[in-house]
């Protein structure tokens, strides 16, 4: 474990409580973008790499309402405005990261390792799933968390001084 201080659990990186609460919380979220980037390739022909981009800022939504209610303990901190200003800034940085290893990793299965492509084909809904992109996904989001549970615990949802100096120079 990595500690940022020695006297407090709570004030470790890593303790299972907020690990476990943020994985249920980051995996709602992580099907809502799923289910979006599925729906807006479907309904509006979008490629894979576009329907990442449509649907995280959905998924982030989401995301924070959940993260802000039930991960960390910081329900009635009464600094939701500080905390979405720097959950934004993580999610920009973390749909970054979602969108590099998942287009990514989709490149080198498809261009280097010749993966073949693999379609699951749901017969109730008539609908074929790829599921190599479905895999490319699921590991970009999985980097994505990582980086997204550090940095949400670290800094969107701690008091580091950032947000009023950040504040302190915009209205100056």
């Amino acid at each position: 474990m990595y500690a940022v201080s020695n006297t407090s659990q709570k004030n470790t990186i890593v303790n299972k409580k907020d690990l476990l609460a943020y994985f249920f919380v980051a995996g709602t979220g992580a099907l809502v973008q799923l289910l979006t980037s599925s729906l807006t390739q479907d309904w509006f022909g979008l490629t894979f790499d576009q329907s990442i981009n449509i649907a995280y800022p959905v998924s982030l939504i989401v995301g924070f309402i959940l993260t802000k209610l039930f991960a960390f303990n910081v329900r009635n901190t009464n600094q939701t405005r500080r905390e979405m200003i720097k959950f934004v800034m993580v999610a920009m940085f973390s749909w970054g990261v979602t969108w590099f290893f998942a287009v990514g990793s989709l490149h080198v299965a498809t261009n280097w390792l010749h993966i073949p492509v693999y379609r699951l084909q749901l017969s109730s809904a008539k609908k074929t799933i790829n599921v190599n992109e479905m895999v490319c996904y699921i590991i970009g989001q999985g980097f994505s968390f990582m980086s997204n549970y550090i940095l949400h615990k670290t800094f969107t949802f701690k008091s580091t001084g950032f947000y009023d100096r950040l504040k302190a120079l915009i209205t100056d």
